[in-house]
């Protein structure tokens, strides 16, 4: 070596189980160089020696060409003086207080395990818990970083000889696997293959436990069977998720794009929305008045072993009874599910983090993730501005909570509604892993303006650090912008079922000009009362009765509509009269409600046992190639009200005309949709602004983005969707991570949410915080 040259190389991303040591040593062994490469809390440490064309390309390669599972974030390079050496080593990880390394979600089975599991007389044939340094668990195993066998559950489980040897040889693929295990050595079932396959054929429900917890299964074919599913887990009607072989099972039940096939086969493998084909062979309690299915396709060597050649599908929903966490425990398991399952299959791999199945629909060109769980947390967003440690609470359904540090997010994984204590506990079990997990130690709390939210009052309890309360859809707005990296102004459109409001009322159909520091409220719609607060939102009837008698008054008793015929009519009258006296009532300008409105009107559903129920059936009946829209009109004011009462009128004249239901919900999102453009159109010409962000769960309807989006940018704007965080309150705590961190470098001053009321000049502008009692408020400023 004539001129030999030493450099520190510095990996930070999701490079720690993911075989990256493994990659990094092959290479220095390929180029000749010595040196060492060790997991550090921080990452990937590597130093390496060697003449500087062959350090040249270790570079180029460690950039271009890193394993299948790292990603990347960033690489620090410095030299050194050489030191001589002909050996290149992985060393034993190093603890770097304060550091952080992204831990890997977990991955599933790679080509190579399955065709392992699947070799007859291969010592891992029929083995549930193969895997490799390319695939299987990760973050549900892992107690702490660095990421090390002893540091995860698989260190009750020394590994054999054999294994071991794998685990040292560098031209092994299960070098440095940490959960390398085979049937001498690793994890065991409790009930054999054979036996759990033929209690599904006849027709008996099983708790599986799986990666992230316990699935309950049942034969999709046998109505029976599912239908004793729905009555045991207590869900009516909510769609359970469908597991099949491969895609070419798939789409023997449903259409598949090319797009789809992607996502349902990335090593991610969320449960991806698809259209039902008419006819399919399958129970229709499997997802009762739905056109779509939720279908996902093998993700642990231990599913694909339950299909074998026995099933082409199979129900595969969470272990739990209907909104409480998934079970991960066997005790837990035989306690909680014991009124459900028949019988039970477990395993002794502790699952150190329960992690329920993503969910991810394509629409708009892209796969979009609709919960965020099992493949993609905990990976983080990587932001382009340093954040502060933040914790970021979250809202009361679907949610998620928020941890920062340096220039990362980390999002929890779907934690669910915050509306049980069972719930509560996860949420908390959660918060204390990942806290340790990623050497986080917030200053700050955000949360929600909503005082009676479960996340709200846990942030106020933290009175030692600074708290700062955020307003809900400014949140959804900032999300939106966060992910997609945009820190100037947008026209924010805001549209979902419910969300504290600075003026006390509920908000959800709003259009804001916004940026992380600050949002003023420009336009929404006009307010109803809703009568009998959540009561309203299980019975869409009475939102359909707050809207008509907005539209009609005293004629509307002149009006023959089927709904009174459906509802009773003391039903009818008591509640009429709350509306009319202001007795338990609050008003509300929510989009989401609208929808449930419109439902009801066209008779579609008039009482729903999940959320979203009414407006995913009316979206469903909607036709293609309606290009009908109902009239509107727009209010004076600051901000202005959209007026929704002559699309209202027209559709009452619709319905007793007896239109097609499906022409109705096709022209309702019609005018929706011109709706939208109509205000950033309005917006444009007076901001300047033509970036507009799409956030709240109603652009979960893909109906109405698609013709949203197609129809802004023919106006020239430039549309901004969720893609790697949810649109509905699944991605709200990203938001108010970036909001609090924005707000705790600009301080100002606003009302107390926690009376309930807003200042009154406050109150159409927006200021989005609240105050804590430990510490002094900092508070995001009106940007009129």
């Amino acid at each position: 070596m004539l001129h030999p040259v030493r450099k520190q190389i510095r990996v930070h991303g999701v490079v720690q189980g993911v075989g990256f040591r493994p990659f990094v040593y092959n290479l220095a062994q390929k180029l000749g160089l010595s040196g060492y490469v060790l997991n550090s809390s921080a990452g990937v440490l590597i130093e390496v020696e060697g003449e500087p064309a062959d350090l040249d390309l270790f570079e180029r390669e460690l950039t271009e060409n890193p394993p299948l599972l790292a990603q990347i974030e960033d690489i620090s390079t410095a030299t050194l003086d050489a030191v001589g050496g002909a050996a290149f080593s992985i060393r034993e990880s190093v603890d770097q207080p304060g550091q952080l390394a992204p831990v890997s979600p977990d991955v599933a089975t790679c080509a190579e395990c399955l065709s392992d599991v699947q070799a007859a007389g291969g010592r891992r044939f029929g083995y549930p818990f193969t895997n490799c340094t390319n695939c299987g668990p990760r973050y549900t195993i892992t107690r702490m970083i660095p990421y090390d066998r002893p540091l995860t559950t698989m260190a009750c489980f020394p590994m054999c000889e054999q294994c071991q040897g794998e685990y040292q040889d560098p031209s092994n693929r299960r070098f440095h696997a940490q959960p390398n295990a085979c049937p001498d050595c690793g994890p065991s079932l409790t009930l054999s293959i054979d036996v759990a396959r033929q209690l599904l054929h006849e027709g008996r429900i099983l708790a599986i436990k799986g990666l992230g917890g316990f699935h309950l299964v049942c034969d999709p074919f046998n109505d029976a069977a599912v239908r004793l599913l729905r009555e045991r887990k207590k869900r009516s009607d909510k769609p359970f998720a469908l597991m099949v072989p491969d895609v070419a099972a798939a789409e023997k039940f449903c259409f598949v794009s090319e797009a789809e096939r992607a996502a349902l086969t990335s090593i991610r493998r969320p449960i991806v929305i698809l259209q039902r084909r008419p006819g399919a062979p399958i129970s229709q309690s499997l997802a009762p008045g739905n056109p779509t299915l939720g279908v996902m396709l093998p993700y642990t060597p231990l599913h694909h072993l339950l299909f074998g050649e026995s099933f082409s599908a199979l129900v595969m929903t969470s272990g739990n009874l209907s909104e409480e966490p998934i079970v991960t425990g066997n005790r837990e398991a035989a306690q909680r599910l014991a009124g459900i399952a028949d019988a039970f299959l477990f395993h002794n791999r502790d699952i150190h983090t329960r992690v329920d199945d993503s969910v991810a629909r394509v629409f708009v060109g892209h796969e979009r993730v609709l919960r965020r769980s099992r493949g993609y947390a905990p990976h983080p967003l990587r932001l382009g501005f340093p954040v502060a440690e933040i914790l970021a609470c979250g809202a009361e359904l679907k949610n998620t909570f928020c941890l920062t540090k340096d220039h990362y997010a980390f999002l929890s994984q779907h934690i669910g509604d915050l509306e049980n204590y069972e719930t509560l506990v996860f949420y908390r079990e959660t918060l204390d892993r990942m806290k340790q997990l990623f050497r986080i130690a917030p200053r700050v709390v955000a949360y929600d303006l909503h005082p009676q939210y479960l996340s709200t009052k846990l942030a106020l309890e933290m009175t030692d650090l600074q708290q700062i309360g955020v307003q809900h859809h400014h949140a959804h707005i900032a999300s939106c912008m966060a992910e997609n990296g945009v820190a100037d102004k947008v026209i924010g459109v805001a549209f979902d079922g419910t969300g504290f409001g600075t003026d006390g009322k509920i908000w959800g159909g709003e259009f804001l000009i916004a940026d992380f520091a600050g949002f003023e409220r420009r336009a929404h719609f006009r307010y109803i009362p809703l009568a009998g607060g959540d009561r309203a939102v299980r019975e869409p009837w009475r939102l359909a009765l707050s809207y008509l008698l907005d539209t009609f008054g005293a004629q509307l008793a002149t009006l023959d509509l089927p709904l009174f015929e459906r509802v009773p009519s003391k039903k009818i009258a008591t509640v009429r009269s709350m509306i009319e006296r202001g007795i338990n009532t609050v008003d509300t300008s929510a989009c989401g409600r609208l929808f449930d409105a419109v439902a009801s009107i066209a008779g579609v559903r008039d009482e729903v046992n999940f959320e979203a129920q009414a407006a995913i059936e009316l979206e469903a009946l909607a036709l293609a190639g309606v290009d009908a829209v109902y009239p509107f009109e727009f209010m004076a004011g600051s901000p202005c009200q959209i007026d929704v009462r002559p699309m209202i009128e027209r559709i009452v004249r619709d319905v007793l005309a007896a239109q097609p239901v499906g022409w109705i919900a096709a022209a309702f999102h019609n005018t929706i949709a011109g709706i939208i453009v109509e205000v950033c159109v309005r917006l444009r010409n007076e901001e300047g602004i033509d970036r507009v962000c799409l956030s709240g769960g109603t652009f979960q309807n893909v109906y109405l983005v698609e013709r949203a989006v197609s129809r802004l940018r023919a106006k020239g704007f430039e549309v901004f969707l969720h893609s790697k965080v949810p649109p509905n309150d699944g991605g709200i705590s990203l938001g108010q991570a970036v909001i609090a961190n924005a707000v705790g470098r600009t301080p100002s001053s606003a009302p107390d949410p926690r009376s309930g009321r807003a200042d009154t000049q406050e109150t159409e502008a927006g200021e989005g915080v609240g105050r804590g009692r430990g510490r002094p408020p900092h508070f995001c400023n009106s940007a009129c």
